[in-house]
């Protein structure tokens, strides 16, 4: 995409030139339409998990594979997206990540009709790295189009829009793929093979139908980016190469893959099993919980609103440590309580959670320059954290209960805390 010639002062440094104000606010709602996709695909992870755990009669362990499967993902194809980025521009990774994407929803028919559980995984991990290419450019690519002083706040404005995802997909999977029906081991058991084996399939089933739309109206959006031309970018120019040695080098960055890691593995655990937590601590039906979720993910939504607000008054770092500190305090309410009063606590986490990705990607990327492709990769591998803690989490519920298992996200909290407080600030 050849850009137009404009004097070099009619814009700042590392935004759209060459392109009319309004060309690049489509682009900007049109890469913002991507922060939606993923989010939604990805809150669907607290569905599936009790829901494959009863169609594929799975243990907690085993079930938060699911969560595994797709940051594994990020983490293997975080690098090879980036490159693909530096290489062929922003456009091309985002329509091999929707490509990829929409292939990987598809593959939840076979692995419906099969109820082979290693074949929802193997669908999860290829939309999932479809979703690292949709990171690896979005995120960079919406801090371009604008002032670099408002960068944090138009990628939060963004972000938004992943929590409406955030919000929807939980009220919508738990219509469509949760079934409500809740056998006791002591009923699957009694029932006789055939009986158990339709039981399950029509469980399997119920994933079908969703995916199909999903990948559907992911190959809408696939063609929408084929044919709107979108503004290119001119990064700091140098004659350096980036490298991995290079972008360690920033210490901001460095503390920022940290707190990534910990900040997802934070939102992965709260949110993948809240529906066995309200079970466990005030035996809530699944789709009540299902719903409970959803509207927690409208908190999660309403906080990126007002946090983006609030960011006028307070930094960005100083936020980040405040509300991390909150959920610290919320999760050790929801960890010593015994009732419902377990679940509201858990319930308000999210909405304290909602500025901690963009904010810390924001903050780590900030004056990386010629390092910032890369840096943005190595931010996106650190979605890992959702693969290890959920594991971890998981485990500890098997071998005690999942209330005991919160003090998983509990203490990754307090890398994130730190990274606001004194991890994000940049060495001269």
């Amino acid at each position: 995409m050849a850009a137009i010639p404009v004097p070099p002062t009619s814009k700042p440094p590392g935004t759209p030139t060459g392109t009319p104000v309004e060309s690049y606010t489509l682009a900007f709602a049109l890469v913002t339409s991507l922060f939606f996709l993923w989010a939604f695909v990805h809150n669907l992870e607290p569905i599936l998990i009790p829901h494959l755990k009863k169609a594929c009669q799975l243990s907690d362990l085993q079930s938060a594979l699911i969560d595994s499967a797709v940051y594994l993902g990020y983490f293997l194809m975080a690098i090879p997206a980036g490159l693909v980025m530096k290489k062929y521009g922003y456009k091309r990774g985002i329509l091999m990540g929707l490509a990829l994407y929409a292939l990987g929803a598809l593959l939840f028919v076979p692995a419906a009709n099969t109820r082979i559980y290693v074949l929802f995984l193997g669908a999860l991990f290829i939309i999932a790295s479809g979703c690292a290419f949709l990171e690896t450019a979005a995120n960079p690519y919406v801090t371009l189009l604008g002032p670099p002083e408002s960068a944090t706040t138009r990628l939060n404005l963004s972000q938004s829009f992943n929590g409406l995802g955030s919000f929807l997909a939980p009220l919508i999977g738990g219509k469509l793929i949760l079934s409500g029906i809740e056998h006791t081991q002591g009923e699957l058991a009694a029932m006789t093979p055939t009986q158990l084996d339709t039981y399950l399939q029509f469980e399997a089933n119920s994933v079908k139908m969703p995916y199909l739309i999903i990948a559907g109206l992911v190959l809408v959006v696939l063609l929408l980016f084929v044919f709107i031309k979108l503004p290119t970018v001119h990064t700091h120019v140098s004659e350096r190469v980036s490298t991995l040695r290079t972008a360690l080098k920033h210490r901001q960055l460095v503390g920022g893959i940290g707190a990534e890691f910990f900040y997802v593995g934070t939102q992965v655990c709260v949110t993948s099993f809240f529906i066995r937590f309200a079970r466990f601590t005030s035996n809530i039906p699944e789709k009540q919980a299902a719903e409970l979720l959803g509207f927690a993910m409208l908190g999660f939504l309403i906080g990126r609103f007002t946090g983006t607000f609030l960011m006028r008054y307070i930094a960005p770092n100083r936020l980040l440590t405040i509300y991390a500190v909150i959920c610290m305090v919320l999760l050790a309410v929801a960890l010593s309580s015994h009732s419902e009063v377990a679940v509201w606590a858990l319930f308000g986490v999210p909405f304290f959670l909602s500025i901690m990705f963009p904010t810390i990607f924001a903050l780590a990327i900030n004056r990386l320059n010629e390092d910032r492709e890369l840096g943005s990769s190595l931010l996106v591998m650190a979605i890992a954290g959702g693969a290890f803690c959920p594991l971890l989490m998981g485990w500890i519920s098997d071998k005690t209960n999942i209330q005991t298992a919160y003090v998983v996200p509990m203490l990754c909290l307090t890398v994130i805390a730190w990274y606001g407080w004194k991890g994000h600030v940049v060495e001269e």
